[in-house]
């Protein structure tokens, strides 16, 4: 990445993890680039300049609780910064289970509060779902009973099978990385085939129809791998540094 940004190329970093847990990553490439965060509800410069912020009205935050109350302890709410209280939760029962080390990595973060309801005060960025593969599914299933609430948000799904771990983030109607990503390359004006996305999960699917040069990591899911976009290699194979490269000396 960093030979490809010696080139002139400009790095964008995507992903489901909010500005500043992604941060320390961004910051160890040491160079000049954009945090696409929360699933493409924020984008900063590394520097902090917020570019763009796509947060979940509180109006559908209330409705989507009300309407899967059977799933308030798989549930995490999400506010944009790094203070006490960005991350909002009834209890850590079922999450222990599931995300322990996430939990513990943000525990400054954390704060309780019960019914949830009470703490919706503002807009949040998003609300999350945890759980194993058979919860989420089960989430998923209750979603779609309610058509009208569907209709005023996105529901991004990650998922790790040999984890048995699915995550499901409920944002704003149309947030994506893939829409982030849209809004950002149109402000530099840089076209579809001038960009190149690398994912490895279902959140990443608005992102890789997006550009012009897709690749899947070797290690993603079989959808993303069935799609017809190229295939790179596994995380622990350097995949990431073999799919810039293969770009980069098509373009030299």
């Amino acid at each position: 990445m960093r030979r490809a940004n010696s080139l002139g190329v400009e790095i964008v970093l995507a992903t489901g993890r909010r500005h500043t847990f992604a941060l320390p990553v961004a910051q160890a490439l040491g160079i000049d680039l954009t945090l696409i965060s929360s699933n493409g509800a924020v984008t900063r410069r590394g520097s902090g300049e917020l570019f763009h912020r796509d947060p979940l009205p509180v109006a559908s935050a209330m409705d989507l609780v009300a309407h899967m109350t059977d799933f308030r302890r798989n549930m995490v709410i999400t506010f944009d910064g790094d203070e006490s209280g960005a991350l909002m939760l009834e209890t850590l029962d079922e999450l222990n289970g599931s995300i322990k080390r996430w939990l513990e990595k943000n525990a400054h973060c954390l704060r309780f509060v019960h019914p949830i309801e009470r703490g919706l005060t503002c807009d949040p960025i998003q609300a999350m779902f945890c759980g194993t593969v058979a919860r989420m599914m089960e989430a998923q299933e209750q979603l779609r009973k309610n058509p009208a609430l569907l209709g005023r948000v996105t529901a991004l799904k990650t998922q790790y099978d040999e984890r048995d771990l699915c995550i499901l983030d409920i944002l704003n109607k149309g947030c994506s990385k893939g829409a982030a990503l849209k809004r950002w390359a149109s402000r530099r004006g840089y076209a579809p085939g001038e960009v190149m996305a690398i994912g490895d999960n279902y959140n990443d699917i608005e992102m890789l129809e997006f550009a012009g040069y897709p690749f899947v990591m070797g290690n993603a899911t079989e959808e993303l791998r069935g799609r017809g976009w190229k295939t790179t290699l596994c995380n622990n194979e350097n995949g990431v540094a073999e799919a810039v490269d293969a770009v980069l000396e098509g373009l030299e």
